[in-house]
């Protein structure tokens, strides 16, 4: 299915890998001009040279931290200079460390909201003139399937992106109709952080290879796997396209059926 996207702009925050490259990489699919940025120049230029040959869109590769205002700042204006405006707004973030409340201090606390949600705000805040401008702007926050139902030893994934939630609804009615605002709550999804947390019990001796690794984290999901980068970026694209033209303030779960709620 045709989303409708070639020629429109599109900015990713974090995504240099993960579910943020994985959304980014399904824009370009579509032959979308996408923004990218990340924190590492390295890793931020493989995104950019993979992303420059999946479809006939520029990509525009800028070193930049969500947690500097500044710096989204200036991911807008860049990405509206290269491209004439924008017309779509994903914002991803990587999570918090594990941690329990005794594990927690309040420096923990005040480094997960800039990540998990000011790095939102001042994106959204930058970008709404500009997506005010296009007669397709939309905003996609990827959140978590913690926003619905706590995990157990992620207390500030647990508690802090549930403010990104209540900033989706409120927008997607404040913008509404010019801009639609929604949410993607991914479940286990196969990014290099759950492959490194495999692989770090696999050296503790918990399990004995990767597969046994992936199919333990699958037990409780009734699609009896964990989702693929792919699944959770598809997902993006169709809600920042004009195919979704009637979706605004929706929490869409991409987790295979985990969510109990």
């Amino acid at each position: 299915m045709d989303l409708e996207l070639d020629g429109d702009a599109g900015l990713v925050t974090a995504s240099s890998s993960g579910l943020g490259l994985a959304s980014a990489r399904a824009l370009a699919a579509e032959d979308a001009n996408v923004t990218i940025c990340g924190r590492t120049e390295d890793r931020l230029e493989a995104a950019r040279a993979e992303l420059a040959e999946t479809g006939d869109g520029e990509v525009l590769a800028l070193q930049a931290d969500v947690t500097d205002p500044d710096d989204v700042s200036r991911l807008v204006t860049e990405t509206v200079d290269a491209f004439g405006g924008l017309d779509h707004l994903v914002t991803s973030a990587g999570g918090p460390p594990s941690a329990t409340f005794l594990e927690t201090d309040e420096q923990d606390w005040y480094r997960a909201y800039d990540v998990l949600v000011m790095g939102v705000v001042w994106a959204i805040e930058e970008a709404h003139p500009h997506l005010l401008e296009s007669d397709r702007g939309t905003i996609t926050c990827i959140t978590s399937r913690t926003v619905r139902e706590v995990a157990d030893g992620l207390l500030l994934s647990n508690a802090v992106r549930r403010a990104v939630i209540g900033l989706v609804k409120t927008v997607s009615r404040e913008f509404a109709p010019e801009i639609r605002a929604n949410a993607v709550l991914p479940g286990t999804i196969e990014t290099p952080r759950i492959e490194a947390l495999v692989d770090e019990r696999i050296d503790a001796g918990v399990y004995d290879d990767y597969d046994e690794g992936l199919a333990e984290l699958a037990d409780d999901i009734p699609m009896d796997r964990i989702g693929e980068p792919r699944e959770l970026g598809e997902a993006v694209a169709f809600l920042s396209s004009p195919r979704s033209s009637y979706v605004n303030g929706a929490q869409l779960a991409i987790d295979g059926g985990l969510l109990r709620s």
